[in-house]
């Protein structure tokens, strides 16, 4: 089994036993987003700025990785029009039950971002990616391919892990690993992230998270750090995540 489905099947099973990211957002949530009341997550516990969106009524918006019901419905009552892809039924089975309670229409797509995303060139204003980068093996070519569908002047906003968690014990109190984190090339690893039932998980630089945007074509507009949502790194209030947002340069 390839260590996408392994991924998969891992977060069905985390939704299933009621992962956090995995709980759809409530009607009142919903009715509140309807009036302007709203606000999204890219990393685990800051808002991203509302300044970083723009105007969304009408927007073709893409939540790449970001199945859960938890931000296209917001999106949706802000006015834009919806795509989700994910590579977890559960995931995508939550956008669903959403779209169905409250009425609206989404397109939602089951598909691997690791490979050729399975739209034209320019199809989205937006794409909006939390973090998951840590779920694959190469985070360059998914990049690239956000350039290639979003539109001229298009906007990624997306959240990466830069990799302090690999570094630490389950606890966070002792230095346990070196980096990178790859567990494909690395038997000690995967051990690890088979005995703490973390599916395959990667550790990526920012050469390549915020350089691969770079190389791209994107052009960088904003960037802030957060922090885990609990834990020993938390109260030493050390950053282990960066939400960044990006624009598509015009003419490249």
């Amino acid at each position: 089994m390839e260590y996408q489905e392994i991924n998969a099947k891992t977060i069905d099973e985390w939704v299933e036993g009621g992962w956090e990211w995995g709980i759809p957002v409530s009607h009142e949530e919903y009715v509140r987003a309807l009036k302007g009341d709203w606000s999204v997550l890219l990393t685990p516990t800051k808002p991203v700025p509302g300044d970083w969106f723009g105007e969304l009524k009408g927007k073709k918006i893409l939540g790449l990785a970001s199945g859960g019901g938890q931000q296209m419905p917001i999106f949706t009552a802000a006015g834009a029009k919806c795509t989700v892809l994910d590579y977890s039924e559960r995931q995508l089975e939550s956008e669903r039950m959403v779209a169905q309670r409250e009425g609206y229409e989404i397109e939602i797509i089951r598909a691997d971002m690791t490979k050729r995303l399975p739209f034209e060139d320019a199809s989205f204003d937006i794409i909006f990616h939390p973090v998951s980068n840590c779920y694959v093996e190469e985070v360059k070519p998914i990049f690239k391919e956000c350039y290639r569908i979003l539109k001229d002047g298009g906007i990624l906003l997306a959240g990466l892990d830069n990799g302090m968690n690999f570094i630490f014990s389950e606890d966070e109190k002792e230095i346990q690993n070196t980096l990178p984190f790859h567990p494909l090339k690395n038997p000690e690893q995967m051990k690890q992230l088979q005995d703490e039932d973390c599916g395959v998980q990667f550790s990526h630089t920012l050469e390549e998270q915020i350089g691969g945007q770079l190389e791209a074509g994107f052009i960088l507009t904003h960037l802030m750090e957060d922090t885990n949502e609990s834990g020993n790194l938390k109260e030493h209030n050390i950053p282990c995540f960066i939400a960044t947002r990006a624009v598509k340069s015009i003419g490249k």
